[in-house]
């Protein structure tokens, strides 16, 4: 389960480094994709397996669906550290999340998000300001 938050810098030849938490998690080949709200998403390749078939049940006649798949996988790359604990992030997803320098690393789940930190803290301040009304939203799911 990946959960935390942390800062690092991408580097001027898109590297950045993954914290040590994600790595044990992720294992050696992970794949990340463009994800939604602007971000960045990354799986483990179980999960990644499992969302690909998932994806592969829906129907291809609507268009919905195949546009998402379309913008899930167009991008998808497998990765995998150097000894620096780093990833290389091709540019189209750099540029996809608009990464500068800072980056900020998030934890949710099954997944691990890499957001620019200037956005980052844009989507924080939102949801805290409407952090109540999202979870009464939720109530009916038992959280």
């Amino acid at each position: 389960m990946f959960m935390g938050e942390y800062q690092h810098s991408l580097d001027s030849k898109g590297r950045l480094i993954v914290p040590a938490k994600f790595r044990e998690d992720l294992g050696t080949d992970f794949v990340i994709t463009r994800g939604l709200d602007g971000c960045l998403f990354g799986y483990p390749l179980t999960e990644w397996q499992h969302i690909q078939d998932n994806l592969k049940k829906l129907p291809l006649n609507k268009r919905n669906n195949r546009a998402f798949v379309r913008f899930l996988f167009a991008d998808a790359t497998q990765c995998n550290f150097d000894k620096q604990g780093r990833i290389n992030i091709p540019k189209q997803l750099r540029e996809h999340a608009k990464l500068t320098k800072k980056c900020v690393l998030v934890g949710v789940s099954n997944r691990f998000e890499i957001w620019d930190e200037a956005q980052w803290n844009e989507v924080t301040a939102d949801t805290e300001e409407n952090f109540d009304d999202i979870a009464e939203n939720l109530i009916d799911f038992g959280l």
